[in-house]
Order: C-alpha cells, then structure tokens, then sequence
C-alpha cells in the first residue's frame, strides 16, 4: 500500500526541488496568498513557465509537446507542486488538455492530434464539457441532444447543462445522438464543437455562493464540420468513458495534501479564538483528523495501483465518496468555530468551487463560508453520491443492481 520510490526517483524529486526554488519568489506562501489582479497574473505567468519547461502535459509523448515523464515521475511532480502551493496549470487546462487532450491521443486521428493539440498546450482554445442535459445527468446514456448529418457538417439541437465555465469557453466538446434509432447507449457520438457561432446560447446559473460558474448550453441548429466527430460514427460512449477515466493517479497523492493542509488550518482557527480546549471542538477537529488519514491510506493503495500500471476503474467511487462527504462536515465545522462572524462575508474568497481552498489561504469568513457552500456540490458533481455507492455496491461488491421504474 506504500509506494516505495527509487533512488532515480529521489533524484526527479530533488530536481522539481530546485525548479520550483528557481521559479517562485524567495517569500512564496502558496496561491492562497494572492487574490484578484495579482492572482491572475501568476496563475498566467506560472501557465507559461510550466510550458517552457514542458510541465503542462507531463504525461504526453515529447512527439506532441508533453514532458514524456514516467507514472512515478508524474506522481512526484505533483506532490511537489501540491507541496508548494502551486498549480499544474492554467485555469482551463483540466477540461483542454487532461480531458480532452488525452481523450485525442487515445481516440483522435492524426489530422485532429496535429491542429488541436499544440493549440491545447498554447491555451488557443477554451474548452468546456458538454456532457451533461436535464434528463441525462449520472445517466448520461439518456443523452438526447441531436445531431443530423447535412452534407458535410453536423446540426445540433437540444441543451446542455451543469457546464462548467461554460460562459469563459469557446469550444465545447459534445456528446450528441447521432443514431436516435440505435440502443440508448450505441447512438451517441462525441463532436468537437465551436462555440462562437450563432446557434450557440449560454446562460449562466447562479449558485448559492453567488457565484455562476456553471451554465445551461443550448444548440439550435449549430453546426459543426462532419470530420469533427473524435473516435467514430455512434462510438461516443465509450470515448466519453475513456474521458472520465482520465482522473490522473496522481490526485491520489495530491488530495489528501490539500485536505490536511486544510484540516491544520482548520485547527490554527479554532486556538486562534480560543476553542481548541472545547471538548466538542476538539471531538470534531480529531474525527477530522482520523478521515484524513483514512484519505491519505486510500489514496495510497490507489496510488501504489497506478504505479503498478492499474488505472482507476470503478474503485474510484471509494474515493471520491469518501472525500465529498467528509469534506461537507469538514466546512460545518469550520463555519460552527467561526460563529457569528460566518454570517458576514469578508477577505479572499476560494479562486475555484471545487474542493479544497488553495493553499496558504487566509482563515477568513469569505474562505470558509464559501467552500462550506462548494462542498455541498461536491457530493453532486463527477457523480452523486448515490450513484457512487450504486458503483460501489453493484460492480464491487456484487450485489444486485438497483431496481429500474417499470
């Protein structure tokens, strides 16, 4: 369960070291210490130091600009930067090039790897996923968003929804059914969508943050070139598989560093107003405490699989039920150790409405009232938790599947 890494190894670890020494200020305490302006502009000077140096893609063949890096060395790469407070990347690249710049090399033809992937790695392109629709949510072979062959391009019409960024995108890869007479799941496919023409509507959703950085997507009669389509004619279900498969292993290392950074920022709050000898308190925080380190075992043992060549299956519900509801009673806590001050909303607030806060961020009310408020959508977005502990129960477990309406 604990991955032993090697004397090569070692010596990677000590030369991202001295990277990140080089690139970051003398006085860095982490992204959390930074907010608005100022934030921006590292996060797009960091974007571009990551690019220099071949960071941004470090899994990807050198062929198509990545860093050609080993599982192992990908790992340590990610725990160091998780370590210094730093990201991976801009803040589009998890949709650009981890989802959908690994779903081309698996699936794309080579006409597509050669124009969207530099693009991808530049930041030319904005992307967002387009997945999701009011009747097809956990179940996405209920997709029913249309696409009718004219030509030689592609019609759309129906809505997406829950897109993420979807109002800062110009692209939006889409699945849409292109055989609506075929099995629910046989007559999808997976299109590569402009979203800067006029068939393309996007409005935004407010959360309960106030924030809106998710949105509804509708399509009428958009259109999109026939070569569009990425990995076959009605094959889309199991290219978009492959995409929600690209949970890097590394986030088994580098989430339980983040969540105990948290929980020890968490503790620093409760002694800063004088609670941590309150035996409730002091329950919680060591309830905290212990799931943390429950996190850190479960995403060693994920973490040593992936080493060994094991890519996350349906294992990965563990996990990610683990951590989101945890993460909800984490954030009550820190809105019951703050009282009454939670009720007015004041300092940095979270630069993203997923997980935890970036690190070296400030215990103010706007912080943590606001990923109290993000981590209710934790246990909804990437799967609910009901559907997690179906994945749990039917394909780990065995036992037998939920029963469907009739």
């Amino acid at each position: 369960m604990q991955p032993t890494y090697t004397a090569e190894a070692e010596a990677y670890r000590e030369k991202v070291q001295a990277f990140l020494a080089e690139k970051l200020p003398s006085n860095w305490q982490g992204t959390g210490a930074l907010e608005g302006e100022e934030l921006e502009t590292f996060v797009a000077q960091w974007r571009h130091t990551l690019y220099e140096a071949n960071y941004l893609a470090p899994g990807w063949p050198t062929e198509y600009g990545g860093g050609g890096l080993t599982a192992t060395e990908q790992v340590i790469l990610a725990e160091e930067f998780t370590k210094a407070g730093v990201p991976g990347g801009g803040p589009n690249d998890a949709f650009s090039i981890q989802m959908l710049g690994n779903t081309l090399l698996m699936w794309g033809t080579d006409e597509q790897k050669a124009h969207y992937l530099p693009r991808l790695l530049r930041g030319d392109d904005t992307w967002c996923q387009g997945y999701s629709e009011p009747d097809a949510g956990s179940d996405l072979g209920n997709v029913g968003l249309r696409a009718e062959l004219d030509g030689d391009e592609w019609i759309l019409n129906g809505q997406k929804i829950w897109t993420s960024a979807g109002h800062l995108a110009d692209h939006i890869f889409t699945l849409a059914r292109t055989d609506p007479d075929g099995p629910k799941h046989k007559g999808i496919s997976f299109l590569l969508v402009p979203m800067d023409q006029p068939g393309i509507e996007v409005r935004p959703i407010k959360m309960i943050s106030g924030d809106s950085e998710f949105n509804e997507v509708f399509y009428t009669d958009a259109r999109v070139p026939k070569d569009n389509i990425v990995g076959g004619l009605n094959n889309g279900w199991a290219v978009a598989m492959s995409l929600l498969g690209f949970e890097r292993g590394e986030a088994a290392a580098t989430a339980p560093i983040r969540f105990q950074a948290e929980v020890e920022r968490l503790t620093a709050m409760a002694k800063e107003r004088g609670l941590a000898d309150d035996p409730i308190i002091r329950q919680r925080l060591a309830w905290c405490h212990s799931k943390v380190r429950i996190m850190r075992f479960l995403g060693m043992r994920v973490l040593t699989q992936f080493l060994n060549g094991h890519h996350p299956g349906p294992d990965a519900a563990i996990g990610k039920l683990f951590w989101s509801e945890y993460h909800k009673i984490v954030t009550e806590l820190a809105v019951d150790i703050m009282g009454a001050d939670a009720l007015f909303i004041e300092g940095r607030p979270p630069s993203s409405s997923f997980s935890a806060d970036d690190p070296g961020a400030a215990n103010s009310s706007a912080s943590w009232v606001n990923t109290f408020l993000n981590a209710r959508a934790g246990t909804i977005y990437a799967g609910s938790s009901q559907i997690q502990r179906n994945i749990i129960g039917e394909m780990i477990l065995g036992l037998p599947k939920e029963p469907k309406p009739a």
